[in-house]
């Protein structure tokens, strides 16, 4: 869903954002890297801004953050972000993705305390991983 219905829709459905989780894209964290969060700021990402606005400031919602990595060199994120991923950034976040899944039925299943636990302790050291292989 886009960000500006993400407030509006959990009113309709009178969802309480504890029950929200909000899924997006991190520069900070290595690509293809996954870490679900009980709550926090928005880290200068515009969609979280914009879904806090409609959320009335409020940042009490779990997310699962997608890492896609710092652009390279001097590149602008804009430009980086609006760019096709190559092929190595493309397999490794199709692998997140599934990894995502996986831990969202986790998370139903039982709960978000114990499911952050797991799940970020599984991908802790992913990225030491990521770095063996070619890209």
């Amino acid at each position: 869903m886009k960000t500006p219905q993400a407030g509006p829709l959990a009113a309709y459905y009178k969802l309480p954002l504890n029950r929200v989780l909000m899924i997006h894209d991190d520069m900070d964290l290595p690509c293809g890297v996954l870490r679900l969060q009980h709550k926090g700021g928005h880290g200068s990402h515009n969609g979280l801004k914009n879904v806090m606005f409609h959320f009335r400031g409020n940042r009490e919602f779990a997310r699962l953050r997608i890492g896609i990595s710092r652009p390279p060199g001097q590149m602008d994120p804009k430009a980086f972000l609006l760019q096709k991923f190559n092929q190595t950034a493309r397999e490794r976040i199709d692998v997140a993705l599934q990894e995502g899944v996986d831990a969202l039925k986790h998370v139903l299943s039982k709960g978000l305390t114990e499911s952050t636990r797991c799940f970020n302790k599984e991908q802790k050291y992913k990225h030491i991983r990521l770095q063996t292989l070619p890209t």
